[in-house]
């Protein structure tokens, strides 16, 4: 029996054996090295097991598809003990009690933001494609609903995706008897931080960031704003639905089939040239999307009325609805992969930072499966969990690399 209920130990290894190789320094250039920037929420004395080792494991279990602090910890378990050396531990190994305590205090804001650095670092940058090519950034927010706190609220996260990437470049919790509006700036200053500029940024959102300050502050700091518009701003809402646009002509039309429907967009744009615009500052252009659907033989219709803040000349139709799309990607690429995939909303994590650091990690392992080109994040965290010195080789190297 161990000593302690919070280490695991292996049977001694025969006296022939050499020890496993430990990790080395340029190997450390990798996932290593950027957590060495994440706080330690221990005191010093008593430290058993090296943080960015615990931080690491979590990582990669993750990664493999661990969706709760046990099953971090019987991922690494099941490790050999090269594995366990190359991950920076010696003969023994945390207990899921001990990942457990180690996680929920360690900072979710700090984590996010090491993590999310690490992902672009190895990330291949995107290449531009035209002239009107832009970086495209997506808001939303995503109630964890397993997850409450000491008072049964339920925590909400902020997000920014990064829709040519996958990665999530930034996430903040929203604060009790608060929303998503007062978060957003917040939000948005972590990115400019991770990006070194906000400059030519189109920042796409729902309705309900539909905000003047929103667009004030993105305009000062070089970016765009992109946002639904809805009864929440009846003024402008109604100039919206005001314009003639059965005079408008069609500016871009895409058909889809799959999933047993057929959806047809129809964008319709139009710059804004009335004295005092669309009454929401520094719109360039009200746009119209019509979306028709047909299922099963059923044709519904829906209309959303938009503005940009982008003129005509850097954001033609086909671009404001393949922007419009892009809204969606936080939802359906990484949203429903963290509840469906990942299991988000059935893990009850409920104490002190445990779901927000449980969130970062999902996001990373999305992120990092995206970034590798991998479609399908099921499959790929099964791979990763079939091919465990692989990711770990993976992780700690300085370079990027897929499995």
């Amino acid at each position: 029996m161990p000593s302690s209920p919070t280490e695991i130990l292996l049977p001694h290894r025969p006296t022939d054996t050499p020890p496993p190789a430990a990790v080395t320094d340029s190997e450390h250039h990798g996932l290593f090295a950027a957590l060495r920037a994440v706080p330690d929420p221990r005191d010093p004395r008593g430290r058993r097991y090296p943080l960015v080792s615990v931080l690491a494991v979590a990582v990669c279990a993750v990664l493999a598809g661990a969706c709760t602090f046990a099953a971090i910890a019987d991922w690494v378990r099941d490790l050999d003990r090269t594995a366990w050396a190359r991950l920076g531990f010696t003969d023994r190994v945390p207990a899921a009690t001990t990942v457990w305590r180690l996680l929920i205090r360690v900072d979710a804001q700090a984590l996010s933001t090491v993590l999310a650095s690490w992902l672009l670092a190895r990330t291949t940058p995107v290449t531009r494609s035209g002239r009107r090519w832009r970086l495209v950034i997506a808001v939303d927010g995503k109630v964890v609903r397993g997850a409450r706190l000491a008072d049964g609220r339920q925590i909400h996260l902020l997000s920014a995706y990064d829709t040519s990437t996958g990665v999530v470049l930034a996430q903040v919790q929203i604060a009790a008897k608060s929303n998503e509006i007062p978060a957003f700036t917040p939000l948005l200053r972590l990115v400019a931080a991770q990006l070194g500029s906000l400059t030519d940024v189109l920042v796409v959102a729902d309705a309900l960031h539909a905000q003047t300050g929103h667009a004030e502050y993105l305009a000062a700091a070089g970016g765009h704003l992109m946002v639904t518009v809805k009864a929440n701003r009846p003024t402008t809402f109604a100039q919206l639905k005001a314009v003639p646009w059965a005079q408008v002509p069609v500016g871009a039309r895409t058909r889809d089939t799959g999933h047993g429907r057929t959806e047809t967009r129809t964008v319709k744009a139009v710059t804004v040239a009335t004295p005092g615009g669309l009454g929401f500052p520094y719109a360039q252009q009200a746009v119209r999307i019509t979306r028709t659907r047909t299922v099963k033989g059923r044709t519904s219709r829906e209309t959303a009325y938009l503005t940009v803040s982008l003129p005509a000349g850097q954001a033609r139709p086909a671009d404001l609805g393949t922007w419009a799309r892009a809204e969606w990607h936080i939802e359906n690429r990484l949203h429903y992969v963290r509840d469906v995939t990942l299991r988000e909303d059935a893990h009850h994590a409920r104490t002190g930072n445990g779901p927000a650091v449980f969130a970062t990690l999902r996001n990373t392992a999305v992120g990092y499966h995206r970034s590798n080109g991998e479609p399908n994040i099921a499959r790929a965290t099964r791979r990763a969990n079939r091919r465990s010195t692989d990711l770990i080789d993976a992780v700690t190297r300085s370079y990027p690399t897929t499995q």
